[in-house]
């Protein structure tokens, strides 16, 4: 494990789903078993098979940017409201957990330097819905079209923004890789802080603003869940269960900043975790296949990078989508790398609650798990009506446990199997937010 003086941790989180876009609202709300997913009201779904979802859509952005006022320099909510005329929907809720991380992280109070500090958006084809809509749009009357749209399409417009709205003149990218951009994105920011010298990172996972096409387009691949629970939405994510039938596609996103350890100590601002490792593997395909060797031999990697034995760990958030070969191919990995301490870690699927959120989704269970861990409680795994046989570790089926957790792993794995895998150390044990 690393030492104090090259330590990275988060020092500052936020976050937005339907169950909340405050850290202790939407904890509660996983303790309480609420459900994000409902039937889409945002998105069109009358010619689509897709007709569930966590929807985001009537998120009020001016509400919330207003209730920032105040508590934020007055120059950075000035850039804010003015980048906020013209910038799509995802994006102005990008800004806002970068604000919401960077209040959360004491930023503002504690100061950092804008040429030292790095922001890293994490997904691709964010913005898809409003490419969508400017293409029917296009279709009907091209010059009809946001005047904005060739800048505002991109996925960099998603950096840059944070940029403007902060005053960030440090390196800002995207770091695509489907459902493990988010933890792709956080092992950038690592070596932004070990190689680049880098004092802040921010690590983004914008709201992938889903779009009728690739919601069809997802249902098409049997990907997600379309079938037998339009009318029970709540009940259609549902991990490890016989009924499983593919993931819900979410509206979520979250933001993670990571600091050296040195300078959050120094500034006396308590750390929510280290990050002890994050490591990424491929397998070699570009189908939506789960490779279990892949998966577990990023887990190996990030074990070796962190010089931490697997028994260590107490807690694992899973990947989890409620597919039925992604949801066992997972499990397989574990007891392939844990081997008979396998049976004695405690894991959850978040994905039963807050639907997969996808490029994000990495950030926002990351989030959602790094104030379990604190607590020393995590949420039950719900849905599970008929266990799946192929299941036999702890994937907290029955009710929220309290648990005491030193060390917790988180698993994301993308389509093509893309891997990649955290490990963190928790610094707040038993505190509260």
């Amino acid at each position: 494990m690393n030492s104090n003086n090259d330590s990275i941790v988060v020092t500052g989180m936020a976050i937005n789903t339907p169950l909340g876009d405050e850290l202790e609202a939407v904890l509660q709300n996983l303790y309480k078993g609420q459900s994000a997913i409902t039937q889409w009201k945002s998105i069109d779904s009358s010619s689509i098979y897709s007709k569930v979802g966590a929807d985001l859509g009537e998120y009020d952005t001016e509400k919330k940017l207003e209730a920032l006022r105040g508590h934020i320099p007055e120059d950075v909510w000035k850039r804010t409201l003015k980048l906020h005329v013209t910038l799509p929907w995802s994006t102005k809720i990008t800004t806002l957990m970068a604000i919401d991380a960077f209040v959360d992280a004491k930023l503002f109070e504690r100061g950092f330097d804008p040429e030292k500090t790095a922001v890293i958006v994490a997904g691709h084809n964010i913005n898809v819905n409003y490419e969508h809509n400017n293409r029917t749009e296009f279709n009907r009357k091209p010059d009809h079209i946001d005047s904005l749209y060739g800048l505002q399409v991109l996925d960099t417009d998603q950096a840059t923004s944070v940029c403007e709205a902060l005053g960030i003149k440090g390196p800002a990218y995207t770091v695509g890789a489907a459902c493990a951009s988010g933890n792709l994105a956080l092992r950038n920011a690592v070596d932004e802080l070990h190689v680049h010298g880098m004092e802040s990172v921010l690590v983004v996972g914008p709201v992938l603003d889903w779009s009728p096409l690739l919601l069809h387009g997802m249902a098409m691949l049997g990907a997600i869940s379309f079938q037998n629970f339009i009318d029970t939405p709540d009940r259609a994510s549902r991990p490890y269960d016989t009924r499983r039938e593919g993931f819900v596609p979410a509206h979520g996103g979250g933001a993670l900043v990571i600091e050296r350890h040195e300078r959050a100590i120094s500034d006396k601002h308590a750390p929510y975790a280290e990050v002890l490792a994050v490591e990424a593997t491929s397998s070699a395909s570009h189908l939506p296949t789960p490779s279990s060797d892949t998966q577990a031999a990023a887990m190996r990697q990030a074990f070796s990078k962190a010089d931490l034995s697997p028994d260590k760990i107490e807690y694992i958030n899973a990947h989890a989508t409620s597919t039925p070969q992604g949801d066992l191919s997972e499990l397989n990995a574990i007891k392939d790398v844990f081997e008979k301490h396998a049976y004695k870690l405690s894991i959850n699927a978040p994905k039963g609650l807050l639907g997969h959120t996808c490029w994000s989704a990495p950030v926002v269970e990351t989030v959602c798990a790094i104030l379990q861990m604190n607590r020393g409680r995590i949420h039950r795994s719900v849905n599970i009506d008929e266990m799946d046989p192929g299941v036999d570790l702890d994937i907290t089926a029955e009710a929220n446990k309290d648990i005491s957790i030193n060390y917790m792993m988180k698993n994301s794995f993308g389509f093509g199997g893309l891997n990649c895998v955290s490990l963190f150390r928790n610094m707040r044990n038993g505190e509260s937010i």
